[in-house]
């Protein structure tokens, strides 16, 4: 089969297209899956580039929870995966076969539905979807049919993002009525966090750029701040939300920022009814973030950091892509011989850049790329 190997940590040169890569074979419990699209993630990017580090903030490493580095190569990353079930193995049953579906991207290390410690990901511990085919469990396939949703959109809503929403989330209890910060509010997990936000009742306000606002008002924020002009920010969030500190904040950006997103939940204690939550799942605006203990521990600031989500929330995640609450955010789509000019844009992206970018098997392209291709 066609596939795409990463074959060391580096540059996009290190990302090498094969067409003599062996198409696996389903194990027992497995389906071989035709890959339709696979959603990108700043995953692959990070884990390509060794910006894991969890030590020495110097390190170039790999994601690696569980001991020891499981990213071997070479690896094909990719790994919120569409497609249709073409084969199985033993102990399925064959009338799986050309059911349409997403897989849960988590390499579990036990069958515990409510707690994933050492998580891990097809596309890191395992070969992901940057290929023509992949075998997965069986029970993490799930069939997704709505005929009104293509396998590019239907990747767009892959685990990596939503999951990590849903988790950030559930880790620090946000209720129907709270009102929650969002940053980095346009990428794939911001997206899914503003959708889940209303699903769950809560009240989500975004932070961007502005000229992102109006897509992002119409998925359902409340109100966009400006990420490009943060003085006086604790002012602008008192503005929006007519006086009322933020409940939670769900922070994928880091860096220095993350004390001025405490700040928003603690100007003004009385007027709180719960302690402030901050769930942390990414560091877009720097590894290492300053702050002072006292203020944590004082105010009583409960922080969560967040990696991945469990078995239950992936199977609520794909009950509300079922019923259509969820809705796809898609960008555009590349193939899967064009991955290189795909990291370059995504490194790259210009102010119309929201949502997702899916990558597509060559073979596959004029029924699933082509009408969603990147320029067109």
């Amino acid at each position: 089969m066609s596939a795409m190997l990463l074959t060391g940590h580096g540059g996009i040169d290190k990302l090498v297209y094969r067409d003599d890569v062996p198409t696996p074979k389903p194990a027992r419990g497995e389906v071989l899956v035709q890959v339709t699209a696979t959603a990108k993630n700043n995953t692959d990017r990070k884990a390509r580039e060794g910006l894991y580090p969890t030590k020495d903030k110097g390190e170039m490493t790999s994601f690696q929870i569980g001991g020891s580095p499981t990213l071997t190569f070479p690896r094909i990353q990719g790994a919120d995966v569409a497609g249709r079930i073409v084969a199985v193995g033993d102990g399925v049953d064959s009338g799986r076969i050309g059911e349409r579906g997403l897989l849960d991207f988590n390499l579990y290390p036990d069958s515990r539905r409510d707690i994933n410690l050492t998580p891990d990901y097809y596309g890191h511990g395992a070969d992901g979807g940057y290929a023509e085919y992949i075998a997965v469990p069986s029970d993490q396939f799930h069939t997704v049919a709505n005929p009104a949703l293509a396998d590019a959109e239907l990747a767009a809503m892959g685990m990596c993002s939503y999951q990590t929403a849903m988790h950030m989330l559930t880790s620090a209890k946000v209720k129907a009525g709270e009102r929650v910060l969002v940053t980095g509010a346009s990428g794939g997990v911001g997206t899914a966090l503003i959708q889940l936000c209303r699903i769950m009742g809560a009240i989500p306000y975004a932070l961007s750029q502005q000229d992102k606002a109006d897509a992002l008002l119409a998925l359902g924020a409340e109100a966009v701040l400006d990420r490009s002009d943060m003085a006086n920010f604790t002012d602008k969030v008192r503005a929006v939300t007519q006086g009322q500190p933020i409940d939670a904040v769900m922070d994928l950006v880091g860096g220095e920022m993350t004390d001025r997103f405490i700040d928003t939940m603690i100007f003004d204690m009385k007027r709180r009814s719960s302690y402030p939550r901050l769930s942390i799942a990414g560091a877009s605006g720097g590894n290492v973030s300053e702050m002072m203990w006292t203020r944590i521990y004082l105010y009583q600031v409960q922080i969560f950091g967040v990696s991945h989500g469990t078995r239950e929330e992936a199977e609520q995640l794909v009950a509300w892509i079922r019923s259509g609450e969820l809705k796809p955010v898609l960008h555009g789509a590349f193939k899967l011989s064009e991955l290189h000019a795909a990291e370059e844009y995504f490194v790259n992206r210009g102010s119309n850049y929201l949502g997702k970018i899916v990558i597509v098997p060559d073979a596959q392209w004029q029924e699933h790329g082509a009408p969603f291709a990147v320029g067109e």
